[in-house]
């Protein structure tokens, strides 16, 4: 699929999410950013996105809660005439050291659900145009089948649960839509991160750096411009998975 003249929606648009919609906007596709508090972010994106000639608009949801999705996946068809891309980027990530339900049922709404509900929404909007690409956000350990960090249980279920989620909609939405899950490593380093807390993430990654917001727009293009690839989880995590 060619990106020039389709139309994406990106849940969680702040930091990654604005790199991956300045290279859809660059390549001609217009923009729904969905923000839930990042109000500020998501207009400066439709902001540079409109600086690119592509239409692009803003919509305030909280991707947990079953009928804003439903609404924004609405308004976005209302006010683009269709929907071809669906990047489901809007995710937490909570250390849980005693980890009650209640923090269950956060993680896997935050990380899993949301998916789940935007995905389903979107799914008959893109079939209804053609067909589709829907990309889902797991995590590099989920992917290798390693819980290496201890108090990230919710977390790291809800993460993997995306993964079984992009395999059955692969198999279920086939042939129009192709899904596929893109799972980062060291991409950007956390705010509060420490000089040790630094040096531990590149001497544990074989390429001896943070990536960048750049390394996941490219595989999200990928994903876009394939037309045989689906039901896949790639690894952009610079060798992390490795050591």
């Amino acid at each position: 699929m060619d990106p020039k003249g389709k139309v994406a929606l990106i849940t969680g648009g702040a930091r990654i999410g604005q790199v991956v919609a300045q290279a859809l906007a660059a390549r001609g596709c217009a923009l729904a950013m969905l923000y839930r508090s990042s109000r500020d972010a998501a207009e400066r994106t439709v902001a540079a996105a409109r600086n690119e000639g592509v239409e692009a608009i803003a919509i305030q949801a909280d991707a947990t809660n079953e009928a804003q999705v439903a609404a924004a996946v609405a308004e976005t068809r209302q006010n683009f005439g269709r929907l071809d891309i669906l990047i489901n980027m809007a995710s937490t990530y909570v250390k849980t050291p005693a980890p009650s339900a209640k923090d269950w049922s956060l993680a896997m709404d935050s990380n899993a659900t949301s998916a789940f509900m935007f995905s389903v929404q979107a799914a008959p909007v893109m079939k209804a145009g053609g067909g589709g690409r829907i990309i889902n956000f797991t995590d590099w350990l989920a992917v290798s089948r390693r819980a290496r960090y201890h108090d990230y249980v919710p977390y790291y279920s809800s993460k993997a649960a995306v993964i079984g989620l992009t395999e059955s909609l692969a198999l279920d939405l086939a042939p129009d839509i192709l899904v596929n899950a893109i799972a980062p490593g060291p991409i950007l380093p956390p705010p509060d991160l420490t000089p040790a807390e630094h040096n531990r993430v590149i001497a544990a990654t074989p390429l001896a750096r943070w990536g960048g917001g750049e390394e996941i727009a490219k595989a999200v293009l990928f994903l876009i411009e394939t037309e045989f690839v689906t039901g896949e989880c790639i690894r952009v995590d610079g060798g992390r998975h490795l050591s």
